[in-house]
């Protein structure tokens, strides 16, 4: 596995069981903060064509490296995430708490499904995406689409890419009893 490269830009990490939920939930996002010098990684389960992910100025890793080279939480800035994934991932946990503790990074998520080790913070967080982001949000999903075993079905990625604004919500992480591993 490769290592995680030093930046000295700011860090943002997205993280989702595939990058077609990352796309579709903050692809937008991720886009605008590239384009802003952010250094941007995407880490899914899925091994994904990451063509997609470049569009979007975002380079993919398998979830597998935060069991094989720990991502150092100080260095993250921000961190998008599913929320139950801190529930279900000790690895996913372990990063989204040390961030938070170590570094005080902007933590947002998405999904139905509340992590305990997530509080709920000051509330919604909306992203207007650029232009820019709206038009390479919908290249990314087209991509996806066309690389989908059997065809996917047509127009999904156009109706996925019409909204301006990505709404997370912002999470307070906490670390339960025992602390950070």
């Amino acid at each position: 596995m490769e290592a995680v490269r030093h930046s000295l830009r700011p860090r943002l990490t997205a993280i989702a069981p595939t990058a077609a939920e990352v796309v579709r939930q903050a692809g937008g996002w991720l886009f605008d903060q590239a384009m802003a010098g952010w250094d941007v990684t995407v880490i899914t389960r899925d091994h994904p064509d990451p063509r997609p992910l470049r569009m979007l100025g975002a380079r993919d890793r398998d979830i597998r490296v935060l069991r094989q080279v720990p991502v150092p939480g100080r260095c993250l800035q921000a961190i998008a995430v599913r929320a139950d994934l801190c529930e279900s991932d000790p690895a996913v946990r372990d990063l989204v708490l040390t961030a938070a503790a170590t570094g005080g990074a902007e933590i947002r998520v998405w999904g139905d499904r509340w992590s305990a080790g997530l509080g709920m913070g000051p509330g919604l967080v909306s992203h207007h995406l650029s232009i820019a982001a709206r038009a390479f949000k919908a290249q990314a999903l087209a991509a996806m689409d066309n690389a989908a075993p059997g065809g996917a079905a047509a127009g999904r990625a156009a109706d996925d890419a019409h909204g301006d604004v990505e709404v997370f919500r912002r999470a307070d992480a906490t670390c339960p009893a025992g602390g950070v591993r």
